[in-house]
């Protein structure tokens, strides 16, 4: 294995970012942009984490992927230069010649191979598991030509691996990929001061375009306000969640400009089906009548959001359906159901709601609460840290009886957001056994007008039975500088090189 005098360099770099301490590098032109991130990046290791919008998103500039989502949420190829379903079970993935990370190995299909068997590996205890779940075997045809073979047909498979990044096979062998890394993107590790700010500057031995940016640093800002004053301070180029009421005052101060685009990510009330008494079709049902979301979506949202439309999929989803309606606000109709439901409304309704994790979702959950209450439900909020939230939902299974949070999935892909309501994923409460076989049939076909028929049934399924509180479509809110360009995307990826400089 060649390895490089810049390796060692890097290795040394990435050492001193773990120490707190600052590696020396060669003087930095003008040319930088700084991101903020609203929560601090847990990760290294690109199999250990599923966050979007912090872990993956640093991490995609340091390793690369077979294939990454544009700012236009179309994919593109980075180390696959093609690929397609050779037949119903079988993927094939062509590669660029002469990949290489830092260190000199290559990024062929054997370090490809090497990267899907170790998420597979159950030793490992890869975050990402669940996303291979369908995948028996992953075989080199030659250096640049890969076979993933799966159990059953897998259509959304590519758009799945734009959230899957390598690893070197064997750097990874010796090193700890949570908080060391060894290079084979466009950037690499200078400094990286947990909790508090990463930064990053070109790597030298990229395979592929030489990146727009001398130095990015993403600086770890959780408070809105905190992030809204940096970017009008011109400490930081990019913020995300912007309150949507500070929009306006953005703009009216002239240094930066602020809007929002539709997201992917559905807001929503998930109800815990296995606690009385959301087992209760008319009681579940009397919820989505008697919350007011364009009430919500106005005043909240400065009509900035969009209202679901009785489903988890936004329209920019693969298996939208297009012919369901949102449940009308109709507080008569839902106190009519509460009485025919038969349940005890004295009984106390807990929300919870994980602090500083969705736009302004705090205003949402004591909206939702005063509006339950206007039908006679006895309601209380408990606000919980986002953590603690995450582990009573997969570790403990025990969410309260409405949790209001946002989903959304990467593949813009009906079967990756949908599972997450299937019977027997970690992430479901309500195990409708019917709306499991529609997810399973969706799965098994590859003809696109198949599935979408199949998931308008199991949409439709999950809105007649009110599997959950269906909210909105909570805006991608944004501010940027005026140093750069940056074309807006709803699906929380934030990247330096979907940037450019203004100038």
């Amino acid at each position: 294995m060649r390895i490089t005098k810049t390796a060692l360099a890097l290795y040394g770099a990435t050492f001193l970012a773990i120490a707190g301490m600052s590696a020396p590098v060669s003087a930095q032109t003008t040319d930088s942009v700084t991101i903020a991130l609203r929560v601090a990046v847990n990760t290294l290791d690109p199999h250990m984490s599923a966050s979007v919008g912090s872990d993956l998103s640093v991490i995609s500039h340091i390793y690369p992927a077979l294939v990454i989502r544009g700012p236009d949420l179309k994919l593109k190829g980075d180390v696959a230069k093609s690929w397609k379903m050779v037949d119903a079970n079988t993927w094939r993935f062509e590669l660029v010649d002469g990949a290489h990370f830092a260190n000199g190995e290559k990024i062929d299909a054997a370090a490809v191979k090497w990267n899907i068997d170790r998420v597979l590996d159950k030793s490992v205890g890869a975050r990402i598991a669940g996303w291979f779940s369908l995948v028996s075997s992953a075989t080199v045809v030659n250096p640049t030509t890969l076979e993933v073979k799966t159990s059953s047909p897998y259509p959304a498979f590519a758009d799945q691996l734009s959230m899957f990044f390598l690893l070197p096979p064997e750097w990874a062998k010796t090193h700890k990929p949570a908080n060391e890394t060894m290079s084979g993107g466009p950037y690499m590790i200078k400094e990286n001061v947990p909790g508090d700010h990463i930064t990053l500057v070109p790597n030298p031995e990229y395979w592929g375009p030489k990146p727009d940016f001398k130095t990015v640093n993403f600086r770890i800002i959780p408070e809105s306000a905190a992030r809204t004053a940096a970017l009008e301070a011109g400490e930081v180029d990019l913020i995300t969640g912007v309150p949507t009421t500070e929009i306006k005052t953005i703009n009216a101060d002239g240094r930066a400009k602020a809007d929002a685009i539709p997201s992917i990510r559905t807001m929503l009330g998930k109800f815990n089906h296995q606690k009385k008494p959301f087992e209760n079709l008319k009681f579940r049902q009397a919820i989505n009548y008697a919350i007011d979301k364009e009430g919500i979506v106005g005043s909240i949202f400065d009509g900035k959001a969009t209202v679901s439309d009785c489903q988890l999929l936004t329209p920019a989803y693969f298996g939208y359906n297009p012919d369901l309606k949102a449940y009308p606000y109709d507080p008569d109709k839902a106190m009519q159901l509460l009485k025919e439901s038969g349940v005890d409304l004295k009984q106390q309704i807990e929300i919870e709601i994980p602090t500083a994790s969705y736009l302004q979702g705090e205003e949402v959950t004591q909206v939702i609460a005063s509006q339950l209450q206007e039908v006679g439900l006895n309601v209380k909020i408990t606000e919980i840290d986002f953590g603690a939230f995450m582990n009573k939902q997969l570790k403990e299974r025990n969410l309260a009886q409405i949790a209001v949070q946002g989903l959304a999935w990467p593949t813009i892909d009906a079967d990756g957001m949908l599972t997450m309501f299937a019977p027997g994923n970690v992430y479901d409460y309500w195990n409708n056994a019917d709306f499991g076989k529609l997810l399973d049939k969706g799965r098994a076909s590859t003809d696109t007008e198949e599935r979408k028929k199949i998931y308008a049934d199991a949409t439709k399924l999950m809105c007649d039975q009110a599997g959950a509180l269906f909210l909105y479509a909570q805006p991608a809110t944004f501010g940027i500088s005026k140093r750069i360009t940056w074309q807006a995307r709803g699906d929380d990826w934030v990247r330096a090189f979907d940037m450019k400089p203004a100038n």
